[in-house]
Protein backbone atom coordinates (compact mmCIF):
# COMPACT_ATOMS: atom_id res chain seq x y z
CA UNK A 1 0.00 0.00 0.00
CA UNK A 2 1.47 3.25 -0.70
CA UNK A 3 0.72 5.52 1.72
CA UNK A 4 -1.08 8.83 0.22
CA UNK A 5 -2.07 10.88 3.41
CA UNK A 6 0.53 10.67 7.14
CA UNK A 7 1.39 12.96 9.84
CA UNK A 8 4.95 11.79 8.34
CA UNK A 9 6.03 15.25 6.72
CA UNK A 10 4.65 17.24 9.96
CA UNK A 11 5.90 14.63 12.33
CA UNK A 12 8.74 12.74 11.23
CA UNK A 13 9.22 11.17 14.78
CA UNK A 14 6.62 8.25 15.30
CA UNK A 15 6.20 9.27 19.06
CA UNK A 16 5.25 12.59 17.73
CA UNK A 17 2.89 11.75 15.58
CA UNK A 18 0.63 9.87 17.95
CA UNK A 19 0.54 12.31 20.38
CA UNK A 20 -0.76 14.93 17.59
CA UNK A 21 -3.54 12.36 16.90
CA UNK A 22 -4.94 12.37 20.70
CA UNK A 23 -7.01 15.60 19.64
CA UNK A 24 -9.12 13.19 16.95
CA UNK A 25 -10.73 11.61 20.21
CA UNK A 26 -13.38 14.26 21.18
CA UNK A 27 -16.17 13.53 23.73
CA UNK A 28 -18.84 12.20 21.91
CA UNK A 29 -22.70 13.46 22.25
CA UNK A 30 -25.71 12.10 24.70
CA UNK A 31 -29.00 12.38 23.60
CA UNK A 32 -32.28 11.53 25.15
CA UNK A 33 -34.88 8.80 23.65
CA UNK A 34 -38.85 9.14 24.65
CA UNK A 35 -39.72 5.49 26.09
CA UNK A 36 -42.46 5.51 28.12
CA UNK A 37 -41.28 4.75 31.98
CA UNK A 38 -37.90 5.26 31.73
CA UNK A 39 -35.06 8.42 30.81
CA UNK A 40 -33.58 6.71 28.47
CA UNK A 41 -30.56 8.34 26.52
CA UNK A 42 -28.38 6.92 24.03
CA UNK A 43 -24.61 7.92 23.41
CA UNK A 44 -23.68 8.10 20.05
CA UNK A 45 -20.14 6.28 19.69
CA UNK A 46 -20.75 6.01 16.43
CA UNK A 47 -19.76 9.87 16.39
CA UNK A 48 -15.58 9.04 16.97
CA UNK A 49 -13.61 10.22 14.06
CA UNK A 50 -13.29 6.46 12.05
CA UNK A 51 -16.80 5.71 13.06
CA UNK A 52 -17.07 3.75 16.14
CA UNK A 53 -16.39 2.96 19.39
CA UNK A 54 -13.50 1.08 18.60
CA UNK A 55 -11.81 3.92 17.75
CA UNK A 56 -10.69 4.53 21.90
CA UNK A 57 -9.55 1.46 22.28
CA UNK A 58 -7.20 0.87 18.67
CA UNK A 59 -5.85 4.37 19.33
CA UNK A 60 -4.81 3.97 23.51
CA UNK A 61 -3.61 0.27 22.10
CA UNK A 62 -1.22 2.03 19.38
CA UNK A 63 -0.01 4.88 21.71
CA UNK A 64 0.68 2.08 24.48
CA UNK A 65 2.92 0.30 22.24
CA UNK A 66 4.46 3.44 20.48
CA UNK A 67 5.34 4.87 24.14
CA UNK A 68 6.93 1.73 25.30
CA UNK A 69 9.10 0.66 22.22
CA UNK A 70 6.55 -2.10 21.30
CA UNK A 71 5.97 -0.44 17.65
CA UNK A 72 8.61 1.08 15.78
CA UNK A 73 8.85 2.34 12.36
CA UNK A 74 10.00 -1.14 11.26
CA UNK A 75 7.01 -2.64 12.94
CA UNK A 76 3.57 -4.24 10.74
CA UNK A 77 0.88 -4.57 12.33
CA UNK A 78 -1.54 -7.68 12.39
CA UNK A 79 -5.42 -7.99 13.94
CA UNK A 80 -8.32 -9.71 13.70
CA UNK A 81 -11.29 -8.01 13.47
CA UNK A 82 -15.37 -8.49 12.52
CA UNK A 83 -14.59 -5.08 10.77
CA UNK A 84 -14.81 -1.91 13.38
CA UNK A 85 -11.83 -2.20 15.29
CA UNK A 86 -10.01 -2.74 11.98
CA UNK A 87 -11.18 0.02 10.40
CA UNK A 88 -9.90 2.39 13.21
CA UNK A 89 -7.08 0.73 13.03
CA UNK A 90 -6.15 0.62 9.60
CA UNK A 91 -6.62 4.82 9.86
CA UNK A 92 -4.29 5.39 12.51
CA UNK A 93 -1.98 2.94 11.16
CA UNK A 94 -2.05 4.89 7.63
CA UNK A 95 -1.93 8.59 9.35
CA UNK A 96 1.50 7.12 11.49
CA UNK A 97 2.72 5.73 8.53
CA UNK A 98 2.91 1.97 9.53
CA UNK A 99 1.83 -0.84 7.83
CA UNK A 100 -1.61 -3.18 8.69
CA UNK A 101 -2.41 -6.41 7.69
CA UNK A 102 -6.51 -7.28 8.69
CA UNK A 103 -7.58 -10.37 9.15
CA UNK A 104 -11.24 -10.59 8.53
CA UNK A 105 -14.42 -12.76 7.50
CA UNK A 106 -17.50 -13.42 5.47
CA UNK A 107 -19.52 -11.96 8.02
CA UNK A 108 -17.70 -8.55 7.72
CA UNK A 109 -19.96 -5.87 5.92
CA UNK A 110 -19.45 -4.98 2.77
CA UNK A 111 -18.77 -1.89 3.25
CA UNK A 112 -16.13 -2.16 5.57
CA UNK A 113 -14.18 -4.89 3.65
CA UNK A 114 -14.25 -2.23 0.96
CA UNK A 115 -12.96 0.29 2.93
CA UNK A 116 -10.32 -2.18 4.42
CA UNK A 117 -9.08 -3.02 1.53
CA UNK A 118 -8.15 0.44 -0.09
CA UNK A 119 -6.62 1.43 3.45
CA UNK A 120 -4.14 -1.90 4.10
CA UNK A 121 -1.30 -2.93 3.74
CA UNK A 122 -2.92 -6.81 2.72
CA UNK A 123 -6.14 -7.90 3.89
CA UNK A 124 -6.87 -12.03 5.11
CA UNK A 125 -9.75 -13.32 5.01
CA UNK A 126 -10.41 -16.58 6.15
CA UNK A 127 -13.52 -18.63 4.86
CA UNK A 128 -13.06 -21.93 7.55
CA UNK A 129 -15.68 -21.65 10.39
CA UNK A 130 -14.57 -22.61 13.93
CA UNK A 131 -15.47 -25.53 16.06
CA UNK A 132 -18.50 -23.61 17.71
CA UNK A 133 -19.63 -22.45 14.02
CA UNK A 134 -18.20 -18.91 14.22
CA UNK A 135 -14.77 -17.49 12.37
CA UNK A 136 -13.05 -15.70 15.42
CA UNK A 137 -10.85 -18.92 16.21
CA UNK A 138 -9.96 -19.24 12.79
CA UNK A 139 -8.97 -15.36 12.39
CA UNK A 140 -6.83 -15.76 15.70
CA UNK A 141 -4.86 -18.48 14.25
CA UNK A 142 -4.53 -17.08 10.89
CA UNK A 143 -2.65 -13.67 12.73
CA UNK A 144 -0.58 -16.09 15.03
CA UNK A 145 0.62 -17.35 11.37
CA UNK A 146 1.22 -14.16 10.19
CA UNK A 147 3.24 -13.14 13.28
CA UNK A 148 5.03 -16.06 13.22
CA UNK A 149 6.42 -15.06 9.43
CA UNK A 150 6.57 -11.51 9.22
CA UNK A 151 9.50 -9.54 10.91
CA UNK A 152 8.77 -7.00 14.03
CA UNK A 153 5.36 -7.46 13.00
CA UNK A 154 2.63 -6.02 16.16
CA UNK A 155 -0.86 -7.91 17.88
CA UNK A 156 -2.98 -5.30 19.65
CA UNK A 157 -4.93 -8.17 20.94
CA UNK A 158 -7.90 -6.55 21.38
CA UNK A 159 -9.56 -9.34 22.95
CA UNK A 160 -6.77 -9.55 25.72
CA UNK A 161 -5.01 -6.36 25.95
CA UNK A 162 -6.15 -4.50 28.91
CA UNK A 163 -4.95 -1.29 27.28
CA UNK A 164 -8.74 -1.51 25.76
CA UNK A 165 -10.04 -1.78 29.26
CA UNK A 166 -8.10 1.07 30.18
CA UNK A 167 -8.99 3.07 26.64
CA UNK A 168 -12.61 3.20 27.80
CA UNK A 169 -12.12 3.50 31.73
CA UNK A 170 -10.03 6.90 30.86
CA UNK A 171 -12.14 7.74 27.97
CA UNK A 172 -15.77 6.77 27.51
CA UNK A 173 -16.48 6.11 31.49
CA UNK A 174 -15.00 9.48 32.19
CA UNK A 175 -17.33 11.14 29.39
CA UNK A 176 -20.06 9.41 30.79
CA UNK A 177 -19.02 9.97 34.77
CA UNK A 178 -19.31 13.68 33.86
CA UNK A 179 -22.39 13.89 31.69
CA UNK A 180 -24.57 12.30 34.15
CA UNK A 181 -25.15 13.39 38.05
CA UNK A 182 -27.59 10.40 38.56
CA UNK A 183 -27.53 6.63 36.50
CA UNK A 184 -29.71 3.84 37.43
CA UNK A 185 -28.71 1.61 34.59
CA UNK A 186 -25.91 1.00 31.35
CA UNK A 187 -26.80 -1.23 28.46
CA UNK A 188 -23.20 -2.11 26.43
CA UNK A 189 -23.26 -4.56 23.87
CA UNK A 190 -20.00 -7.19 24.57
CA UNK A 191 -17.62 -8.39 21.78
CA UNK A 192 -13.85 -8.32 22.77
CA UNK A 193 -15.28 -7.21 25.96
CA UNK A 194 -12.61 -3.98 26.44
CA UNK A 195 -15.67 -1.49 26.51
CA UNK A 196 -17.82 -2.99 28.75
CA UNK A 197 -14.73 -3.87 31.31
CA UNK A 198 -13.71 -0.39 31.07
CA UNK A 199 -16.82 1.74 31.76
CA UNK A 200 -17.79 -0.57 34.22
CA UNK A 201 -15.79 -0.30 36.67
CA UNK A 202 -15.69 4.05 35.96
CA UNK A 203 -19.40 4.22 36.33
CA UNK A 204 -19.55 2.01 39.55
CA UNK A 205 -16.29 3.83 40.94
CA UNK A 206 -18.98 7.16 40.63
CA UNK A 207 -22.43 5.61 40.86
CA UNK A 208 -21.51 2.49 43.25
CA UNK A 209 -25.33 1.82 42.99
CA UNK A 210 -25.37 1.42 39.14
CA UNK A 211 -26.49 -1.43 37.16
CA UNK A 212 -24.32 -2.57 34.41
CA UNK A 213 -26.36 -5.07 32.00
CA UNK A 214 -23.81 -6.96 29.16
CA UNK A 215 -25.93 -7.44 26.21
CA UNK A 216 -25.22 -10.11 23.68
CA UNK A 217 -26.57 -11.90 20.75
CA UNK A 218 -28.27 -15.60 21.40
CA UNK A 219 -25.55 -17.85 19.30
CA UNK A 220 -22.49 -15.86 21.02
CA UNK A 221 -20.82 -18.21 23.61
CA UNK A 222 -19.51 -15.18 26.15
CA UNK A 223 -22.18 -15.77 29.21
CA UNK A 224 -22.36 -19.22 28.25
CA UNK A 225 -24.53 -19.78 26.06
CA UNK A 226 -25.31 -22.49 23.61
CA UNK A 227 -22.90 -21.81 19.87
CA UNK A 228 -25.22 -21.31 17.08
CA UNK A 229 -24.54 -19.43 13.64
CA UNK A 230 -24.67 -15.69 13.85
CA UNK A 231 -25.42 -12.97 11.18
CA UNK A 232 -24.57 -10.27 12.17
CA UNK A 233 -21.07 -9.01 12.94
CA UNK A 234 -19.91 -6.65 15.63
CA UNK A 235 -21.81 -8.43 19.02
CA UNK A 236 -21.28 -11.62 20.40
CA UNK A 237 -17.97 -14.46 19.57
CA UNK A 238 -17.12 -17.91 19.95
CA UNK A 239 -14.87 -17.94 22.67
CA UNK A 240 -15.04 -16.06 25.76
CA UNK A 241 -12.32 -13.15 26.07
CA UNK A 242 -10.24 -12.72 28.67
CA UNK A 243 -11.37 -9.05 29.13
CA UNK A 244 -14.89 -10.18 30.09
CA UNK A 245 -13.04 -10.98 32.98
CA UNK A 246 -12.50 -7.71 34.18
CA UNK A 247 -15.88 -6.23 34.01
CA UNK A 248 -18.43 -5.60 36.42
CA UNK A 249 -21.62 -6.58 35.14
CA UNK A 250 -24.73 -7.34 37.51
CA UNK A 251 -26.48 -8.97 34.88
CA UNK A 252 -26.92 -10.63 31.10
CA UNK A 253 -29.83 -9.81 28.61
CA UNK A 254 -29.39 -12.57 25.20
CA UNK A 255 -31.62 -10.62 21.92
CA UNK A 256 -31.72 -12.58 19.10
CA UNK A 257 -30.82 -11.00 15.41
CA UNK A 258 -34.47 -10.91 14.49
CA UNK A 259 -35.25 -8.40 17.66
CA UNK A 260 -31.82 -7.00 16.45
CA UNK A 261 -33.29 -6.08 12.99
CA UNK A 262 -36.44 -4.56 14.65
CA UNK A 263 -34.98 -2.33 16.70
CA UNK A 264 -32.43 -0.68 14.50
CA UNK A 265 -35.44 -0.09 12.22
CA UNK A 266 -37.22 1.45 15.39
CA UNK A 267 -34.65 3.63 16.36
CA UNK A 268 -34.38 5.18 12.97
CA UNK A 269 -38.00 5.53 11.80
CA UNK A 270 -39.69 6.57 15.73
CA UNK A 271 -36.33 7.94 17.06
CA UNK A 272 -34.00 9.50 14.63
CA UNK A 273 -30.53 7.36 15.03
CA UNK A 274 -29.25 5.35 12.08
CA UNK A 275 -27.16 2.68 14.26
CA UNK A 276 -25.57 -0.39 13.59
CA UNK A 277 -26.44 -3.99 15.02
CA UNK A 278 -24.95 -4.13 18.65
CA UNK A 279 -27.16 -0.66 18.56
CA UNK A 280 -29.98 -2.19 18.32
CA UNK A 281 -29.42 -5.14 20.17
CA UNK A 282 -28.59 -2.77 23.35
CA UNK A 283 -31.67 -0.79 22.46
CA UNK A 284 -34.12 -4.31 22.26
CA UNK A 285 -32.13 -5.71 25.69
CA UNK A 286 -34.08 -2.38 26.95
CA UNK A 287 -37.31 -3.01 25.86
CA UNK A 288 -36.93 -6.39 26.96
CA UNK A 289 -36.06 -5.00 30.61
CA UNK A 290 -38.97 -2.78 30.86
CA UNK A 291 -40.68 -4.08 33.57
CA UNK A 292 -37.80 -4.76 35.63
CA UNK A 293 -36.44 -1.14 34.92
CA UNK A 294 -39.73 0.89 35.76
CA UNK A 295 -40.25 1.73 39.51
CA UNK A 296 -41.73 4.70 41.48
CA UNK A 297 -39.71 7.18 39.57
CA UNK A 298 -38.27 7.04 36.06
CA UNK A 299 -35.05 5.16 36.15
CA UNK A 300 -31.89 6.74 34.33
CA UNK A 301 -31.05 4.42 32.02
CA UNK A 302 -28.18 4.52 29.02
CA UNK A 303 -27.32 2.68 26.10
CA UNK A 304 -24.17 2.47 24.14
CA UNK A 305 -24.67 3.29 20.04
CA UNK A 306 -21.56 1.79 18.50
CA UNK A 307 -21.37 2.21 15.49
CA UNK A 308 -23.69 3.81 11.96
CA UNK A 309 -25.92 1.88 10.41
CA UNK A 310 -24.44 2.56 6.88
CA UNK A 311 -22.55 -0.53 7.01
CA UNK A 312 -25.41 -2.93 7.44
CA UNK A 313 -27.84 -1.18 4.70
CA UNK A 314 -27.30 -5.00 2.44
CA UNK A 315 -27.90 -6.79 5.85
CA UNK A 316 -29.99 -5.17 8.61
CA UNK A 317 -31.91 -2.59 6.58
CA UNK A 318 -32.77 -5.04 4.13
CA UNK A 319 -35.84 -7.07 4.28
CA UNK A 320 -35.48 -9.69 2.32
CA UNK A 321 -32.04 -10.68 3.93
CA UNK A 322 -33.44 -9.65 7.44
CA UNK A 323 -35.82 -13.11 6.75
CA UNK A 324 -33.44 -15.79 7.04
CA UNK A 325 -33.31 -14.58 10.94
CA UNK A 326 -36.93 -14.69 11.64
CA UNK A 327 -38.13 -17.27 14.29
CA UNK A 328 -39.82 -20.29 12.78
CA UNK A 329 -43.15 -19.59 14.56
CA UNK A 330 -42.84 -16.54 11.81
CA UNK A 331 -41.83 -18.54 8.96
CA UNK A 332 -44.71 -20.96 9.28
CA UNK A 333 -47.39 -18.35 9.83
CA UNK A 334 -45.38 -16.47 7.01
CA UNK A 335 -45.88 -19.75 4.53
CA UNK A 336 -49.45 -20.54 5.84
CA UNK A 337 -50.43 -17.31 4.63
CA UNK A 338 -48.72 -17.47 1.69
CA UNK A 339 -50.01 -20.79 0.75
CA UNK A 340 -53.84 -19.37 0.97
Amino acid sequence: MEINQSLRGDFPDLRSRIRALQACLRETPVVPLSVEGIDLFAKLEFCNPFGSVKDRAAFWILKSAIESGLVTEKSTIIESSSGNFASAMASYCQLLALPFIAVIDPNIAATNEAFLRRTCSQVVKVEERDDVGGYLKTRLRKVQDLCANIPHSFWPNQYGNLRAVEAHYTLTGGEICQRFSELDYVFIGVSTGGTIAGISRRVKEHFPAVKVIAVDAEGSVIFGGPPKRRYIPGLGASMQPELVKHAQIDDVVLVPEHETVSACQELLFRHGLFVGGSSGTCFAAVKRSLPKLRGTRPPQVLFLCADRGSAYLDTVFNAEWSKQLAPPDVVAMNAKENAA
